[in-house]
């Protein structure tokens, strides 16, 4: 008798041999800890599963404090995008959060933080990296009764956080902030929130700033100088109580007397996530308790890494360590060094905190009688320095406001260097070495980035392989990646190594980083080309036709102001809110602003808003700075609905683009009124809605001198004056950066203000670079050469732009009529939400 064997049906992963490595945690040290095996032929003997709570790629925390400040946008510090775990075939589950670990039959359980997924993931290798979270203190009226923090009150641990503290500080009736915390990230929150024109107060328990890393007078020079740049500091103060029933109004502090405040944030330092390693029966003390490998000593299949750690008695919350861990780690998981073993770190640590140069390394003070002590004080320049000396041997020094031997001091630290016989060598250049011959003498394995590791000669084995400017070495090396604080080190190693011969970084001047090009050479070549889409630009313009996420929203921008009507519009190309057409927030809801021309509405319009917010229960409905009335809370699905019963056009509070018109009430009621201020303000409106521009252009129109519009701080600003003429002025701003408008002209009458004031914005949108607001362009440019070329057409350009401002006009659609015929079925399709929605608070 014979038989048959049945086809056998395999799918990929039978033929699976390699190991399957789950990490949990996508953090900065957990994803560090991925590349670092991939370097070493992870790939080949892995495969790679991730999960993160939070719902993104993986992002230098460094540097949020530098997206508060306004330095930096939160795109700008992602190190690794969603392609890039996907370029890697790395399975990254976002927004998922690891729950459980059964050892004995080797799986991870998670659960989605959106929708309560849940997962499970065998694994044969595990690496644990959940990093820390930030400690809120036990305060009455820190949090709500459903435990979540009272409105007002911030942690600043995660870009959510930041995102939100952002939005927070932008409202026109917050005026002051409370910073919990006066270490290193209480200082950079305190910076980064006078940004928003925020009155800051600091409440530190210590008895001087910054007392995890410098002695108490270092501290007291600190604290002089925080307080020059007009942040008030409360020492030896603890917080009792936030106050406020819905929300922050203010805090009391023991012995204090109450703080009045709109918002707090809580920088009292940070705590090992440790739970989930409880929960399966890890071995933990202060965190997650680790050997010299990086295992857990509990499973030699499990390893740990990151703040969550806890390695030879020490827990670190720096980003040096984490990086030497994820190399013994990645060394001893590969098989590429057996050995490697990782005995701890020499922390040392230079940063720019609140505007001050700080370096710090090792002890504070002196520990015994024989240590030896270097100081140098000079409160009035804010420059502290002191060193501590053991066996000839540097064991701690600080630097405060001067930091030009930091690079000595450091190698001296880490290295056991010796010392000059002359200890102020140490301090100043007195006749010493120049700071060239400085740079030439640090040794190759001197550490020049600390938040990536990057060494001199690392940045020297990279300038000899053919890169010649300090860009490119950054991004080939990430140093200056990190907090930044490195970077004037960078550009002299790179100097040096380049022997004069740095080039300087042409993309520097392209308009977008995707295409090689400036903006007038740029433009030229899609007019010449006749360019009308994103993705034609990209395939002829960008290096091997690639496309490039990040110039895509200027590329669309640019494209729409040249090619109004006649510009491809591909939806791919924008930033949600372009999309849809209205300003996303942090729960995924939208804010809808209807067009209010010069500010003006009618009791009809009113009843039609009312009668929207009741019907689709809009959770709160806000007037804006500019004079508009902002529906907040609207489901993406209800986006065209909504639109369609206000009856109302769009007001454009969401896009790069001319937003609104400001109006007093002018000569009609008002008795000082000298001008018609809210008829010229309607139709500026009417003639330039929707405009496209490099960044957002706010305007307003004043009836008189009084300035009640406030026109003298905004991108074009008019007021009238005596006699019936009108002044324009522009350039000016008044959000994270405030600067008076700049007078271009003095006309006569409303129609010529309104031709200058079109002629100047078709400049602008021709000239400026992408993102760059008038408050800049105008400084830059020059008001003078402004002045003779929109006024008086020096250059013959005048009917041109005229031409040009009146094609854009025409070229106007209202973008909520396309709530009736969506662009795409998926445009106002809902999406899945990054949290349960919506989640912005009911005012009463």
């Amino acid at each position: 008798m014979t038989g048959t064997v049945p086809d056998v049906v395999l799918d990929d992963e039978d033929f699976e041999t390699r190991r399957r490595l789950v990490v949990i945690g996508n953090g900065m040290a957990g994803a560090r800890a991925v590349e670092e095996i991939l370097q070493r032929g992870g790939a080949e003997q892995f495969t790679v599963t991730m999960f993160g709570d939070e719902p993104y790629g993986n992002y230098n925390r460094i540097m949020l404090s530098h997206v508060l400040s306004g330095e930096e946008t939160d795109a700008d510090i992602f190190l690794n995008s969603i392609a890039w775990y996907e370029e890697n075939d790395i399975t990254l589950h976002a927004g998922v959060r690891a729950t459980r670990v059964d050892r004995f039959s080797k799986i991870v359980y998670a659960q989605s933080t959106v929708d309560g997924t849940t997962y499970e993931s065998p694994y044969d290798v595990l690496i644990i990296a959940t990093g820390s979270r930030s400690f809120m203190p036990s305060i009455e009226g820190l949090r709500m009764d459903d435990g979540s923090l009272k409105p007002g009150v911030f942690a600043f641990r995660t870009i959510d956080d930041t995102r939100g503290m952002v939005e927070y500080a932008e409202h026109d009736d917050h005026r002051r902030a409370v910073v919990i915390g006066g270490g290193l990230l209480g200082l950079e929150a305190a910076r980064g929130l006078q940004a928003y024109g925020l009155q800051v107060d600091v409440v530190h328990a210590g008895s001087h700033l910054m007392n995890a890393q410098i002695g108490p007078a270092g501290g007291d020079i600190l604290r002089k100088s925080v307080e020059e740049l007009g942040i008030e500091v409360h020492l030896k103060a603890r917080t009792t109580a936030i106050m406020g029933d819905e929300k922050v109004q203010g805090v009391y502090l023991l012995d204090h007397p109450l703080l009045e405040c709109d918002m707090v944030v809580v920088a009292a330092g940070i705590r090992p996530n440790i739970d989930l390693a409880v929960t399966s029966g890890f071995t933990v003390e202060r965190a997650i308790v680790v050997d010299d490998q990086m295992r857990t000593v509990d499973d030699p299949d499990v390893y740990a890494v990151g703040e969550c750690v806890q390695h030879r008695g020490e827990v670190y919350g720096l980003v040096q360590p984490l990086w030497e861990q994820a190399a013994v780690l990645a060394d001893h998981l590969t098989g590429t060094d057996p050995t490697a073993a990782y005995h701890g770190s020499r922390t040392a640590t230079k940063l720019k905190v609140a505007g001050v140069d700080v370096a710090a390394m090792g002890v504070q003070g002196p520990e015994r009688d024989t240590d030896e002590v270097i100081v140098f004080s000079e409160p009035k320049r804010g420059v502290y320095k002191s060193l501590i000396i053991r066996d000839e041997k540097l064991i701690g020094a600080t630097m405060l406001g001067d930091t030009s031997k930091v690079a000595f001091l450091i190698q001296a630290f880490d290295q056991g260097l010796p010392l000059p016989e002359e200890r102020l060598e140490m301090l100043f250049n007195l006749g010493t070495p120049a700071e060239e011959v400085g740079i030439a003498e640090l040794a190759d394995d001197a550490q020049v980035c600390n938040c990536n590791g990057v060494s001199k000669g690392a940045l020297v084995a990279c300038v000899e392989s053919g890169v010649k400017s300090v860009a490119g070495v950054m991004e080939k090396t990430r140093a200056g990646k990190g907090c930044g604080s490195c970077k004037n080190m960078v550009c002299q190693v790179v100097e040096w190594a380049a022997g004069g011969a740095v080039q300087e970084d042409p993309s520097a001047n392209w308009y977008v980083p995707g295409i090689p090009m400036d903006k007038p050479e740029l433009m030229k070549a899609i007019l010449d080309q006749q360019l009308r889409s994103v993705s034609s630009v990209f395939a002829a313009l960008a290096p091997e036709g690639a496309e490039d996420a990040k110039s895509k929203m200027g590329l669309a921008s640019l494209l729409k102001m040249m090619w109004a009507d006649d510009y491809i519009d591909e939806k791919d190309a924008k930033f949600i809110n372009d999309r849809v057409h209205a300003n996303i927030q942090k729960d995924g809801t939208f804010s809808v602003v209807p067009q209010m021309k010069g500010g003006v509405t009618t009791p009809d319009q009113l009843r039609r808003i009312a009668d929207v917010a009741d019907k689709y229960d809009v959770k709160l409905v806000k007037v804006t700075g500019g004079q508009r009335i902002d529906l907040l809370g609207i489901r993406k699905e209800d986006l065209p609905k909504v639109w369609a019963d206000l009856d109302m056009p769009s007001g454009y509070a969401y896009g790069k683009s001319f937003r609104t018109v400001k109006t007093c009430v002018g000569q009609e009621f008002c008795r000082f009124g000298t001008g018609d201020s809210t008829q010229l303000g309607i139709d500026l409106e009417s003639r330039y809605q929707g405009l496209e521009s490099p960044a957002k252009m706010k305007l307003a129109v004043s009836g008189c001198p009084r300035n009640c519009a406030e026109s003298l701080v905004k991108d074009v600003g008019i007021v009238a004056i005596e006699g019936g003429r009108w002044e324009i002025y522009i350039g000016g701003a008044a959000g994270a950066h405030i600067r008076k408008g700049d007078l271009l002209a003095t006309v006569d009458d409303p129609e010529t203000a309104n031709l200058l004031t079109g002629r100047f914005m078709q400049y602008y949108r021709e000239n400026a670079k992408w993102l760059e607001r008038t408050y800049a362009f105008v400084p830059r440019v020059g008001l003078d050469f402004l002045r003779e070329v929109i006024v008086e057409d020096s250059l013959g350009i005048a009917a041109d732009l005229d031409a040009r401002m009146q094609q854009a006009v025409d070229a106007y659609k209202d973008p909520w009529k396309e709530g009736a015929a969506p662009a795409t079925p998926g445009q106002f399709r809902t999406s899945l939400p990054l949290e349960v929605l919506p989640k912005v608070g009911v005012r009463a």
